[in-house]
């Protein structure tokens, strides 16, 4: 699978750790930064994530910062995208099977490497479950349709 990640100097580390268990675990990763705890602001970051995945050169997106909350909000603003705030188990698995999230957020102050990955494995092999689920993400995205025609 093709990954794209994106961290700003909060989830640095965090994203480090992420790229060597992906890079491990097979996948191909697409790092776009940051490379340093150095203070950056994180909406570029993550607007690219999410522009790679919308574009189809990425297969799925990670973004991380302190919380995660600003990078879901800003991988979010990008049209097709669907990013998810899953800092454990129970949501990185409803995100997929519900909502079929193609980004998923983390907070690299709040979730330790060994539950980062288990959330990362967990999210990249649970399906879509699609049926009655797709209905209310097709009316997600007419949302976003009608939005951006004004």
């Amino acid at each position: 699978m093709r990954i794209a990640i994106g961290a700003d100097h909060a989830g640095f580390a965090l994203k480090q750790h992420l790229v060597a268990t992906l890079q491990r675990l097979g996948h191909d990763v697409d790092d776009r930064g940051t490379d340093s705890e150095q203070s950056v602001d994180y909406p570029p970051i993550c607007a690219d994530v999410a522009r790679l995945v919308a574009g189809g050169r990425a297969d799925r997106g990670i973004v991380i910062g302190g919380s995660g909350q600003g990078e879901q909000m800003a991988a979010n603003k990008v049209s097709g995208i669907r990013a998810a705030l899953c800092n454990d188990l129970y949501t990185a698995r409803m995100s997929r099977e519900h909502n079929d999230a193609n980004v998923l957020s983390m907070g690299g102050r709040l979730v330790a490497t060994g539950l980062a990955d288990e959330i990362v494995a967990l999210w990249l092999k649970t399906p879509f479950e699609g049926g009655r689920h797709q209905k209310r993400v097709d009316q997600i995205m007419e949302i976003e349709r009608k939005e951006r025609q004004g």
